[in-house]
């Protein structure tokens, strides 16, 4: 993989500078490799927040100066993330809570009768919230070319040819790897279905532009965007959302209520993306969104990318020097991917050495299954239908397990970071850990009650 001469700094994110104790004595600089679980904010996201918090007021509603600045803010927030998306013109964008919240709005809002086509290696926001319709789950692809070819196949076999719905992710959150989603929403189009991108994983790594990649739907999450306080986005056509009854019933939601003769109410909903976006919105969640997507703008995305790429490398040459280390891959080694790598280590319980990771070296990553259960249990040759606890240990330490590592950064990842993982990696493969661990409410932590091992 070519890496250009000279690469640019990390952003400046929240954090950066915490120190943390050490189970072994002292402490370090805490090293933040968990990103593809809620990344950093952004200080430029901080910092615009904090200047328009005392500012802040109740929106759409409001008369008052501060309501008013509000009220222009959320909104100008919404056509900021519409520019960031490439939308079409037509397409709303409605603030949600999240990514599993905005697959679970447009879960409501299918047609009657309407099909979904997921495949088994997504995130269970994308595979869970359909239970209203019939489902097609379809085999982990090997290939991207397989995974093009497989919704093929299922689409062409449908019966009967009414409406249907893929859902896919654009960046794998265990293995990172990139999915062909131009080439996905091109079959699902020419089969009269539509395409909603899971781009929670993707859209914090690479440009995502609902007009190139023709997707009907994009859904992600603030939290992963370097933009904190809860709050997500489902951005597309808006033909299905204005038909679908309001995600709640509220305040916001309508445009005229009134009661009848009868005792009853008739109630005129709004057409707009406010339809689905009853009671006092999260204004302040959705600022900070528009914030790092201004953010992200402005520094570039082929600069991020030319940076990822780097600290992919350096994580993917110190990994493979350590024989024991199987980095997972539907793909391929080789694949494309964003800041996020999946691994186990022959000998060891994942939740055993990413505990060690932490206590002894102040490095944070994620063990378990990822919310991705049958992802992982495909990848580590279990069965993708058995069930298991979320980053839970199924086993003791030393002993086989289905739970894996991963480790993630991005935009305001230093390289020492990822340096003192790969170091950390080698170290402890080749000297084991330096302290006794226990299980405790479904974690494996060190054992403050026993001296070092």
């Amino acid at each position: 993989m070519s890496v250009p001469t000279a690469v640019a700094a990390p952003l400046p994110v929240l954090g950066r500078d915490v120190t943390v104790p050490l189970v072994t004595g002292g402490e370090v600089t805490y090293a933040a490799l968990d990103y593809a679980a809620s990344a950093p904010a952004l200080q430029r996201v901080w910092d615009d927040v904090a200047a328009y918090a005392p500012y802040y007021g109740s929106v759409h509603r409001g008369a008052g100066y501060l309501s008013q600045l509000s009220t222009d803010l959320f909104e100008n927030a919404r056509r900021t993330v519409a520019e960031f998306l490439d939308c079409r013109d037509e397409d709303q964008v409605v603030f949600t809570r999240s990514t599993t919240d905005s697959l679970n709005l447009l879960a409501a809002a299918l047609p009657a009768g309407c099909r979904v086509f997921v495949f088994e290696t997504e995130h269970h926001a994308s595979l869970l919230p359909w239970r209203d319709a019939e489902v097609t789950c379809l085999d982990a692809p090997r290939t991207p070319a397989q995974a093009v070819a497989t919704l093929e196949r299922a689409l062409a076999a449908r019966e009967p040819q009414g409406p249907a719905l893929v859902c896919v992710t654009g960046a794998s959150n265990v293995t990172g790897e990139l999915w062909p989603v131009r080439e996905l929403a091109a079959v699902a189009h020419a089969h009269g279905a539509r395409i909603v991108l899971d781009a929670a994983q993707l859209a914090p790594h690479h440009p995502v532009s609902v007009q190139d990649l023709d997707v009907d739907w994009v859904a992600f999450s603030g939290h992963k965007l370097y933009a904190p306080f809860g709050s997500g986005v489902l951005a597309g056509r808006a033909d299905w959302l204005r038909a679908a009854e309001p995600y709640l019933a509220g305040g916001g939601a309508s445009r005229k209520v009134a009661r009848r003769a009868d005792g009853g109410v008739d109630v005129e909903w709004h057409d707009s993306a406010a339809r689905h976006e009853a009671g006092s919105p999260n204004v302040i969640g959705a600022y900070a969104i528009a914030s790092a997507c201004k953010a992200l703008t402005e520094v570039g995305f082929d600069t991020l990318v030319a940076r990822e790429r780097h600290l992919i490398e350096k994580v993917r040459d110190g990994l493979a020097g350590v024989p024991e280390v199987r980095v997972l891959s539907l793909f391929g080694d080789d694949a494309p991917r964003v800041g996020v790598l999946s691994f186990v280590v022959d000998g060891w319980n994942s939740s055993h050495f990413a505990a060690a990771l932490s206590a002894e070296y102040g490095i944070g990553v994620r063990d378990g299954l990822f919310c991705a259960h049958p992802l992982v249990r495909t990848l580590l040759g279990g069965d993708p239908q058995s069930q298991g606890e979320c980053g839970a240990p199924e086993a003791a330490p030393g002993e086989k397990s289905l739970n894996a590592i991963r480790v993630s950064f991005g935009a305001g990842t230093p390289d020492e970071h990822v340096e003192r993982f790969v170091t950390a990696v080698g170290e402890l493969v080749r000297d084991g850990a330096a302290w006794r661990y226990r299980t405790e409410d479904g974690r494996c932590v060190p054992d403050t009650s026993a001296a070092a091992a």
